[in-house]
């Protein structure tokens, strides 16, 4: 579904990334590992069109994405959560997440005068859908408060759940579970294995090496922007440059 291929970024004349090879089969779990400052969240940028790579190709669901806009990434279907939450802080949560669906009728001013009905027919599924899922991220009861008045592992699980809002083929997520409480990430982590076994795609940067171990099919270690280990869980575990990478 993913294809990465020579991907470099400098900045400064520093190499940020140098990517030579990373893919994401459909319907699997893929988790990015390494020390921080590696590169990982510089990769996911410009994956998801925030930053523009010196080189490289990347190639998604078939379509070649290098240099396009992030919104047009995520019209397609790629969507990213971000290492620092980007709550709308001035919005309660249930309007966060009523924002996040893509083609709303609602949006286009003619169809609440010509399709009343379509309009809340659709808002009415979207409304019910943010309900569900905040209720699987424990954030139900919180619904009609302001975003600005989360703490900062809710204002992460907000941005998990809004990014499902947007029903994509597949999910990028940094860092999720950062902030969230054992429980709660246990909750999350049975969602994400039912999401992948009907067919969700993800790609995970997460510190947490039990979490990352228990939730990919396949992972890839970065060090100094470079690619250098990948392979099951297992393989990966115990591969002598990964552990030099992390304990020096």
């Amino acid at each position: 579904m993913l294809s990465v291929k020579g991907i470099e970024k400098s900045f400064g004349g520093i190499k940020a990334v140098d990517a030579s090879f990373l893919e994401v089969k459909e319907g699997g779990t893929v988790g990015v590992i390494g020390p921080n400052g590696v590169g990982k969240t510089t990769l996911f940028n410009i994956i998801s069109g925030f930053d523009k790579p010196d080189n490289g190709a990347i190639v998604f669901n078939g379509e070649n994405i290098e240099g396009k806009m992030s919104s047009e990434i995520a019209r397609l279907g790629l969507v990213r959560t971000f290492q620092l939450s980007k709550a709308l802080t001035k919005l309660t949560v249930v309007e966060n997440m009523m924002l996040a669906p893509q083609v709303q009728q609602g949006e286009r001013i003619w169809n609440v005068w010509l399709r009343p009905r379509e309009v809340k027919r659709q808002e009415d599924e979207n409304r019910e859908r943010a309900r569900t899922l905040l209720e699987i991220f424990g954030l139900l009861s919180m619904k009609d408060e302001y975003a600005g008045a989360l703490s900062g592992g809710q204002k992460r699980l907000l941005e998990i759940a809004r990014a499902l809002m947007a029903e994509p083929k597949m999910l990028l997520l940094d860092e999720p579970f950062s902030g969230v409480n054992p429980t709660l990430t246990k909750k999350i982590l049975k969602y994400m294995t039912e999401l992948r076994d009907e067919g969700m795609t993800f790609l995970v940067i997460e510190h947490d090496m039990h979490i990352i171990m228990q939730l990919s099919d396949f992972i890839y270690v970065l060090n100094k922007g470079e690619v250098i280990a990948s392979g099951e869980p297992e393989e990966v575990r115990n591969n002598e440059r990964v552990l030099d990478a992390y304990l020096g």
